[in-house]
């Protein structure tokens, strides 16, 4: 991590420390996508040409990721990035760097294991165990990028990774009771599963709550590009866990883990059990669950209701004063109380990009269906 003093024109807002300075990453950091990103929905919002000017600047920084193959986390960097971009401008350069970070991204894929593979190694809390075909539950966010390259090109493949990834996910990462587990490590020659893991929760068989978030959202909008209902019953089902757990606040911001300190869950780490850690909340997780919720909400029809009022009522707990910090504060991000990984004691009850981000997408989208528009494509929904 960098601090503001490192500043130069190549890095990208991510956190604060435990001072409140400051937190700067490299364009190679799985989070440099959301800033620009950022811009962009404060620019569709309020239709500001400084802010469309700095989105294009910010946005640009990252071009040359377009041919980056180290990680899976192309769709978080660059379809939130040159994915607005596009979408808001129809600039056709921007989308040449997408279809060309989509053939990136594609070069993960093993035909072996039906997925495209997260990080290059994962080695278990306890340290007995390396895996080198690590997948993470998150990997479903960056599949849209595949589906925008099918759709631009008219080449399916993209398409078909990236449901193949879904289905993958649906059967090995997705529990009977339609929680998720955080990480599922496979035998890259015969496709095995070796081992469900977590890097981030409280254990491995329990819920990491943004793990759960990015299953929501992630099914929600495969069924949108595929119409096929498996996915949108997984959804349906990852949300209902989530809406009725036990362990959720009257608010509905998550702790950081569903299970966390629960008897019957074997801490992942050594360190847990010695010292419990506190239930912090996750603003981050009920960012994108909001986000997600407001479109699923509109592929339920009647049945669709309850899922958008607890999108609702997330908004409104995330722009109260607990959540949402006032101007000049909280090093300029929007909303405090966000946890990356307490399993590696890293940005605990800070501020996080990526919650302010997913909050701006949902507000946005919540206004477009306040003005009857779909919340996704922007049409009337009176038609």
């Amino acid at each position: 991590m960098l601090t503001v003093a490192d500043k130069v024109d190549t890095l990208f807002p991510r956190t604060i420390d435990k001072a409140g300075n400051l937190q700067l990453t490299s364009k190679y950091e799985w989070t440099s996508g959301f800033f620009p990103g950022n811009l962009w929905y404060a620019y569709e919002a309020t239709g500001n040409d400084t802010l469309k000017q700095e989105a294009v600047k910010w946005t640009e920084k990252l071009a040359s990721l377009q041919n980056f193959t180290e990680h899976h986390d192309l769709g978080f960097m660059l379809y939130c990035s040159y994915g607005n971009a596009y979408r808001l401008t129809g600039n056709e350069q921007y989308k040449a760097i997408l279809v060309q970070a989509a053939k990136s991204l594609s070069t993960r894929f093993s035909t072996k294991t039906g997925t495209i593979k997260s990080w290059n190694t994962f080695k278990s809390w306890d340290g007995e165990k390396q895996y080198y075909y690590p997948v993470i539950i998150d990997n479903m966010m960056n599949l849209e990028l595949l589906f925008f390259a099918s759709k631009v090109t008219g080449n399916n493949y993209y398409k078909d990774i990236a449901i193949r990834h879904a289905l993958s996910t649906m059967q090995n990462q997705v529990r009977d009771d339609y929680s998720c587990y955080h990480v599922v490590c496979y035998d890259s020659v015969t496709g095995k599963v070796l081992a469900k893991e977590t890097a981030q929760g409280y254990a491995n068989n329990s819920t990491w709550a943004r793990g759960q978030s990015w299953g929501i959202y992630g099914f929600t909008m495969v069924y949108r590009e595929t119409g096929d209902k498996r996915f949108l019953l997984t959804a349906k089902r990852m949300a209902d866990y989530y809406i009725n757990n036990p362990d959720l606040p009257v608010d509905k911001v998550p702790y950081w883990d569903f299970n966390a300190n629960d008897s019957g869950y074997t801490p992942s780490r050594a360190s847990y059990a010695k010292e419990i850690p506190v239930k912090y909340r996750d603003a981050s997780a009920a960012a994108v669950t909001a986000s997600a919720l407001l479109e699923l909400s509109t592929y339920l029809g009647e049945n669709g209701r309850k899922y958008k009022d607890v999108a609702i009522t997330i908004l409104h707990s995330l722009s109260s004063s607990a959540y949402r910090a006032k101007m000049g504060e909280n090093g300029d991000f929007i909303l405090k109380h966000s946890v990356g990984s307490i399993a590696h004691d890293a940005e605990i009850d800070v501020p996080l990009v990526y919650a302010d981000y997913y909050f701006l997408e949902a507000l946005n989208r919540y206004q477009l269906l306040l003005d009857h528009k779909d919340p996704i494509k922007g049409y009337s929904l009176n038609k």
